[in-house]
C-alpha cells in the first residue's frame, strides 16, 4: 500500500518531472532486476525532481545520482530500489535510516507506510528534508545527530538502511538491529564497496549477502549545524 501523498499539479503532469519521466524510470528499474511492485510504485509515485535543486528538476528521473550539496548525492534510483528491495523482504514495521540527505530514500520507506525514523548529521540538508516530508504529507521522525551512533532510544529497529560508505560495519547499528531484522549497507574504501544485506536470527548471530558494487559518499562522524 502506497500512503496518499499531498501532490502539486506539476508532480503528476507530462514532462520532464511528470509521469512519463517516472515510467520511463520504472521500465529501466525493471529492466536492471528490481521485481518488487510495491518498490517500483512507490518510486513511479514519490516526486524525486522536489528532493533536487530547481536546476537539476529535468534530471531527476534519471537512473543516475545527483548532487544534493554540501559534498552529498541523492543516490541513484536502482540503488535506492536494490535497498529497499532487500528490507522488505523482511516485513519491517520500524526502519531506521542513517543519512537522511534530501530525504528521498525516507520518503520512499514512508510512502511504503513503514514507520521510518532518520538521522543527519548536516544540519541545512535536515532542515531541507524535513519541509519536503511536511509538504508531502509524510509522517518521518528525524534527528540531528552523528548517524554513527544510531537513535539507540528508539531501538530495537526491524531494519536499518545506511546511505554512506564505511570501511567496517558499525557495532552500534548493529546492537540496535531487531531479532530477526536486516542492515543494509554499503561496505568499503571510497576505491570499491559493496552493498551488503545482514541478517540478524533470533539467536544474535549475522549472515551477510552481497548485493553488489556501489559507491556512495564516506559515512562521517560528528555533527555539522550549517
Amino acid at each position: 500500500m502506497i500512503v496518499p501523498l499531498r501532490l502539486r499539479p506539476a508532480d503528476v503532469g507530462i514532462g520532464m518531472t511528470g509521469q512519463r519521466a517516472r515510467d520511463r524510470l520504472i521500465d529501466d528499474l525493471r529492466g536492471s532486476g528490481i521485481a518488487d511492485e510495491r518498490v517500483l510504485n512507490a518510486i513511479r509515485t514519490v516526486p524525486r525532481h522536489r528532493f533536487v535543486e530547481e536546476a537539476l528538476a529535468s534530471r531527476a528521473y534519471e537512473n543516475n545520482a545527483l548532487p544534493i550539496g554540501h559534498g552529498q548525492t541523492i543516490s541513484q534510483p536502482w540503488v535506492v530500489a536494490k535497498m529497499t528491495e532487500a528490507l522488505l523482504k523482511n516485513a519491517p514495521r520500524r526502519v531506521l535510516e542513517v543519512g537522511t540527505g534530501s530525504g528521498y530514500q525516507a520518503a520512499i520507506l514512508a510512502a511504503l507506510g513503514l514507520d521510518v525514523f532518520t538521522v543527519e548529521r548536516i544540519g541545512d540538508l535536515l532542515r531541507s528534508a524535513r519541509k519536503r516530508f511536511r509538504a508531502l504529507g509524510l509522517h518521518v521522525r528525524s534527528k540531528h545527530d552523528d548517524g554513527r551512533i544510531g537513535w539507540p532510544e528508539e531501538a530495537p529497529f526491524d531494519a536499518i538502511i545506511v546511505t554512506a560508505a564505511g570501511p567496517a560495519l558499525v557495532d552500534a547499528l548493529l546492537a540496535q538491529l531487531a531479532p530477526g531484522g536486516v542492515l543494509v549497507a554499503p561496505v568499503g574504501a571510497s576505491s570499491g564497496q559493496a552493498l551488503l544485506c545482514l541478517r540478524k536470527d533470533a539467536e544474535g548471530d549475522v549472515a551477510s549477502e552481497d548485493l553488489g558494487a556501489v559507491s556512495f559518499v564516506p559515512l562521517l562522524s560528528g555533527v555539522v549545524d550549517r
